[in-house]
């Protein structure tokens, strides 16, 4: 019999769940080809699944239920709440975008986005394997159909394939990696597992060849080079409104299965996948970098930005243990997850301009298609414009907190390569700066290609306008995230 505390640790999902089968129900009713009433609804039922998991994070305890395989901790309940507020963020800046290119002829995009979330909050809760790699097929499942929802649309549909071909490799590598522990330490457990490997009763030779191909598989769920070829493609194929929705909030689950897996888990073979995550987060910083300068495309773009901003989002992990000691351990992580946090907040405000200037025969993805913003809207010109500044790492915004956080993380190790990386990501950072900067450029000094005005709906201008606020007051005053990032690794680390 399954006691009540194991029920507790997943009240957040019970919800979800059941109100994600009564909007779908619920939907079939509805003739708007707006779904004005899915809509409402599923943004409601988000609002109370995000006081929720807010409620259990506030309350700053950890509680494991059906027999170990959830947990419910500080770390995992924030980043919930976190990824259902990017979800209700990237649904409104959507709707409009869908709506208008005929992907609300059904409430798919609603309640395949609701299943995604459950997937989110799956893998953020598994204290197993086997349930990690359950909620990670749930959310991969859901995106691919998300990306294909434009049927008629050729080039989402080769994005929907591309992205299901290569993510069931990754799915693959992650699996064939998680049994090889398994048949090593004979547990699916996480606790086990560390408790297993700590022991040094294990075949080390294994456990390396093991972790190998769990790294493999979390870099291609990340978009880590060398395994990012399908972020690109899949960046620019999608609608936009899908691109965002597996942009935004799956990120924060993606560090979620790292934390869970490598630092709970595998920590005792720290000095193994440090060395590993080193090399990605190198890899992924020149690609990233160098690549995007090339683009036109402005999805394109942003993808390969992205993968940059995941090299240095590694790079605070890489920093956790030093010489076999974890004393830097909780500021490397926590500086991690800032920045995990805040670059999802960051892409918010981005794609949600991309979706804004989008109209109907016209997707607004070329880098020119911004120029002469400024004159035509200086509100939108000017969150865009923080945006790029944010991800550029320029001061006062919460992107420069974010990658100086990173860089301290690498510095207090006190070791000569860590420093020596904390260079190279700065360098990198500074070449980067170069398309952020192309952006407002084109924005604010080319002539404007039409002299239409740009409109959007109350609840889009409402988030838009907030979400630019944000990056830039969670620059000027970063200490109130950053310290409940850092109380939520240290809670997490001390179980």
């Amino acid at each position: 019999m399954i006691d009540k505390l194991s029920w507790m640790t997943i009240y957040p999902e019970v919800v979800l769940l059941v109100m994600a089968c009564i909007i779908a129900l619920v939907d079939l009713s509805t003739t708007s080809t707006h779904r004005t009433r899915t809509y409402v609804l599923t943004l409601l039922t988000l609002a109370v699944v995000a006081f929720l998991t807010g409620l259990q994070a506030a309350e700053g305890k950890t509680h494991y239920g059906f027999g170990g395989m959830v947990v419910s901790d500080p770390m995992g309940n924030w980043l919930k709440c976190f990824a259902t507020l990017a979800l209700m963020a990237t649904l409104v800046y959507g709707r409009p975008y869908a709506a208008d290119r005929g992907m609300l002829s059904g409430g798919e995009m609603f309640t395949l986005s609701m299943f995604a979330l459950l997937g989110i909050f799956v893998m953020i809760s598994g204290s197993n394997f086997l349930l990690i790699y359950l909620g990670l097929e749930l959310l991969t499942l859901s995106s691919y159909a998300l990306v294909a929802l434009r049927r008629d649309n050729a080039v989402a549909s080769e994005a929907a394939m591309k992205y299901f071909v290569l993510g069931a490799m990754a799915s693959g590598f992650l699996l064939y990696g998680m049994s090889m522990m398994y048949g090593a330490t004979g547990s699916l457990d996480t606790n086990e597992v560390f408790k297993a490997i700590a022991s040094r009763k294990v075949n080390h030779q294994v456990l390396v060849f093991g972790l190998v191909f769990i790294v493999a598989g979390l870099a291609f769920k990340v978009g880590a080079a060398p395994f990012h070829m399908w972020v690109p493609d899949v960046y620019q194929g999608a609608p936009t409104a899908v691109t965002l929705l597996i942009g935004a909030a799956p990120e924060l689950a993606a560090f979620a299965i790292i934390i869970r897996l490598l630092v709970e888990g595998l920590l005792p073979l720290a000095i193994d996948w440090q060395q590993m995550l080193a090399l990605l987060a190198i890899a992924s910083l020149l690609v990233g970098n160098l690549a995007a300068i090339a683009q036109t495309n402005l999805k394109r773009m942003l993808a390969y930005s992205t993968i940059a901003q995941m090299g240095f989002m590694l790079l605070g992990l890489v920093a956790g243990v030093v010489n076999n000691n974890t004393y830097n351990a909780q500021f490397a992580y926590s500086a991690s997850m800032f920045y995990i946090v805040t670059y999802v907040l960051t892409t918010l405000a981005s794609f949600g301009i991309i979706l804004l200037l989008a109209r109907e025969g016209f997707e607004s993805e070329e880098i020119t298609d911004l120029a002469g913003l400024n004159q035509r809207s200086p509100l939108y010109a000017g969150v865009m414009a923080v945006a790029m500044f944010s991800l550029a790492g320029v001061p006062p915004l919460v992107g420069f907190y974010a990658k100086l956080a990173v860089l301290q993380a690498l510095i207090a190790s006190g070791q000569g390569i860590y420093i020596a990386l904390a260079v190279f990501a700065v360098v990198m950072s500074l070449i980067g700066a170069f398309y952020y900067i192309r952006v407002v450029k084109v924005m604010y000094f080319d002539a404007p290609v039409t002299a239409s005005t740009v409109s959007a709906p109350r609840d889009v201008r409402a988030v838009l306008t907030v979400n630019g606020a944000l990056i830039l007051i969670l620059g000027i005053v970063p200490g109130g995230l950053m310290t409940l990032c850092a109380q939520a690794i240290v809670a997490t680390l001390a179980n």
